[in-house]
């Protein structure tokens, strides 16, 4: 068997009588970087005639050792059978094939090759050589695997992160109130509608009394998990502002309310965040809402003569300014009419174009349900601006919030 690592002839010689483009292409085989080998299918066992240097680099294997040996020499335990069943198959039948296959070097070293194999046929058709091609895929197939063990750590995570946030918005939709106080003389109705698993959005109705109700709509800066955190932690605090025998009436003035807020949730550079607020206090028996507003968008009053109000009332975001000097706001009501509160995700929420839904579409919607009842018009307007912001969806968190004066 001629040795494949014999010297080729001097340039411009040819003592073997093979032609100089034979010659070349033998040369450009054993250079190669893949490995590459010819079995003879005719003889016993099928082996190996020819092996080229990339083979004997790649598998560790001398030339001398591997020509007359079937190349399965190359699989052992390791070699999944599935496979080593695809290339028999492959042989048996005359086909090409293209597999990956785990292969051991000669050392003992175990590495991944892409094996090609592709039949050589004579004239009548009859398969005489299979030619292989052997390529070290093992990088490639490590970083696959690496890539795949990541996706599959990150789909864990994901999983575990999105039980965490399902969690999480439950206790933030526990903190909403669970059954909205109603009396002969005042009627309440609110809808909450998050953009995200958890918001920045909350409010509440708490009653002081019989005649008094406090109310309140926050929207915090942002979005996520933090934004979510001060919402929680505000609904916390307003939740303590109402408990314990020290508080008289006067702690629970807006103007003083707000001030304490924004003494105590100062923004900085650690915690770059800041909320808009609407709190009041509705007396029934005097008619008067008494409320505070900190950057959040204008009141809307339907009033029960159909005529509508919009109530811009200037004020800085909770936390943005040290000093933002909060004055109280008085609003006067009649029997019949209603106060709607909401966060800024109602009239910024935006169509197609681009466009808000804006403070005077919103006062349109409020009178247009002046007859129905309370609940059914909060959830009219409601539809409205998601229809509005359909097909994009809402981009912020919505909140409303309304009361009527009932006598």
């Amino acid at each position: 068997m001629e040795d494949q690592r014999q010297e080729d002839p001097p340039a411009g010689g040819n003592d073997s009588g093979k032609p100089d483009l034979l010659l070349l292409k033998e040369r450009a085989l054993n250079v190669a970087a893949e490995g590459i080998t010819i079995a003879d299918m005719r003889l016993p066992d099928q082996p190996l005639i020819y092996a080229n240097e990339g083979f004997e680099r790649l598998t560790g294997y001398p030339i001398d050792y591997v020509l007359g040996k079937n190349c399965r020499f190359l699989q052992g335990e390791d070699a999944d059978p599935a496979t080593v069943k695809k290339i028999r198959d492959a042989l048996k039948s005359g086909n090409e094939c293209t597999v990956e296959i785990l292969n051991r070097t000669k050392n003992g070293k175990l590495f991944w090759n892409r094996l090609s194999l592709t039949p050589i046929r004579d004239p009548s058709g009859a398969i005489t050589h299979y030619i292989g091609v052997q390529s070290d895929i093992t990088a490639t197939k490590r970083a696959e695997e690496a890539t795949q063990e990541a996706n599959r750590q990150l789909e864990i995570a994901n999983r575990r992160m999105k039980r965490n946030l399902e969690a999480a918005a439950r206790i933030q939709k526990s903190l909403l109130p669970v059954k909205t106080p109603q009396s002969e003389d005042v009627r309440f109705s609110w809808l909450f509608q998050p953009c995200d698993e958890l918001a920045g959005d909350t409010l509440n109705v708490i009653p002081l009394d019989e005649k008094r109700f406090a109310v309140y709509t926050v929207d915090v800066s942002g979005h996520g998990v933090r934004a979510a955190l001060l919402s929680v932690t505000l609904s916390h605090w307003f939740s303590q502002l109402f408990q314990g025998p020290e508080r008289t009436a006067a702690s629970f003035a807006p103007a003083e309310v707000a001030e304490e807020l924004n003494r105590g949730f100062q923004m900085n550079t650690e915690n770059a965040q800041y909320f808009t607020m609407c709190y009041g206090i509705m007396d029934v028996e005097s008619r008067e809402f008494r409320y505070v507003k900190a950057g959040s968008p204008p009141l809307i009053v339907a009033r029960h003569n159909g005529t509508t109000e919009v109530v811009a009332v200037d004020g800085y975001p909770v936390g943005l300014v040290e000093q933002p000097g909060y004055e109280e706001q008085l609003l006067k009501l009649t029997p019949g009419d209603r106060v709607f509160l909401y966060t800024d995700g109602v009239v910024e929420a935006e169509d197609e174009k681009e466009s808000n839904y804006g403070t005077d579409r919103l006062a349109a919607e409020a009178l247009c349900h002046r007859e129905q009842a309370l609940d059914d018009c909060v959830n009219a307007i409601m539809q409205s601006v998601r229809s509005w912001a359909s097909p994009r969806g809402l981009l912020d968190d919505v909140s409303i919030l309304a009361f009527e004066l009932r006598r």
